[in-house]
């Protein structure tokens, strides 16, 4: 992938500063990428993919500072779960291991493992990032971070599988904006198969697929299948596979209520003339008879009429009216 195809992908000409953050994102990917088997084009749609929607399209390389409430439980002070997951363990830490670069490395522990990798699998004499956090902003270090974390959580294996949904999982610890995730993948992967970035359309007619201009699982298992296509088999992952939901499953809709509560009814009177209605409706359904219509309509507007008088006996009238009407043979 080069800087022209993710301009096409983001819609629109990059900033300067998006232009200098995307450049390193794919100088290293260019570089060291292969080597962690992000060179086949369904594994990089991926990849693109969460890294768009984690920079804000290249727009972001560092944390906004404020502290928020949520940035405070970064520092041990606060004893926070967060801190101890983040392996800040001295006063200022949350501060000091905010989140950088585009993959927002963020905690003391993340930085120390940061440097581990870099210095194993890049250059034994690389930075060491807890002392100087603010290196892992500057190149190549800073396109890095990203596919440092692809790499140590493992994620070309559900890559293999076109399991977006297990990816932001593992990148975000749940499905926080897993709609622009998704967005961003069916225009990574539309631009890599030769289509315009917006014509998912165009894809479904081709491929034969319900045209809607869903990303839904069915097209999305088809675009995976056809990334894998763009690999020669014998390079292919041994356990790729399609996407793994490719059933459209239905909405459960939630029945309706079998009658209102109370307190949103009319009260006795909206029940009389529901009654009313349906002995009238059912009298001609039933017996197609004007007359027996009549009759029963008749008993409703009496009924109505002494109800102030008699609500207790009315009521019963009513269940009985509707007893008859509802029996074999009824309201002869």
């Amino acid at each position: 992938m080069d800087l022209d195809q993710l301009s096409r992908i983001a819609g629109k000409p990059l900033s300067p500063k998006q232009r200098a953050n995307a450049l390193s994102f794919l100088m290293s990917l260019e570089r060291f990428g292969p080597g962690l088997g992000l060179l086949q084009p369904h594994r990089v749609a991926q990849y693109v993919a969460q890294a768009l929607h984690e920079s804000g399209v290249f727009q972001w390389d560092r944390e906004i500072w404020g502290p928020t409430k949520q940035q405070l439980r970064y520092d041990p002070a606060s004893g926070s779960d967060l801190a101890r997951q983040l392996g800040n363990t001295q006063p200022g830490d949350g501060r000091r291991y905010y989140g950088r670069t585009g993959g927002m490395l963020t905690g003391r522990a993340n930085y120390r493992a940061f440097t581990a990798w870099v210095r194993k699998q890049v250059d034994p004499a690389g930075p060491d990032f807890e002392a100087d956090p603010d290196a892992a902003l500057t190149d190549p270090w800073e396109g890095l971070v990203p596919l440092w974390y692809w790499s140590s959580r493992k994620l070309n294996a559900y890559a293999d599988k076109g399991d977006v949904e297990n990816i932001t999982l593992k990148i975000n610890g749940g499905r926080n904006g897993f709609d622009d995730r998704l967005k961003w993948l069916a225009r990574c992967s539309l631009v890599l198969l030769g289509y315009g970035p917006s014509e998912l359309i165009v894809f479904q007619r081709d491929m034969g697929l319900a045209i809607d201009g869903i990303f839904g699982p069915k097209t999305r298992a088809a675009i995976h299948a056809r990334l894998l296509g763009l690999t020669a088999k014998a390079a292919q992952p041994a356990d790729a596979a399609a996407a793994p939901v490719v059933e459209e499953k239905p909405v459960a809709v939630t029945p309706p209520a079998l009658d209102k509560p109370v307190a949103e009814t009319g009260g006795f009177w909206e029940r009389i003339g529901t009654i009313g209605s349906a002995a009238t409706g059912l009298g001609t359904l039933l017996f197609g008879d004007w007359k027996v219509t009549a009759v029963a309509f008749g008993g409703i507007v009496v009924i109505s009429t002494l109800g102030l008088v008699f609500h207790a006996r009315i009521i019963a009238a009513v269940k009985d009216i509707k007893a008859a009407i509802a029996a074999p043979g009824g309201a002869a």
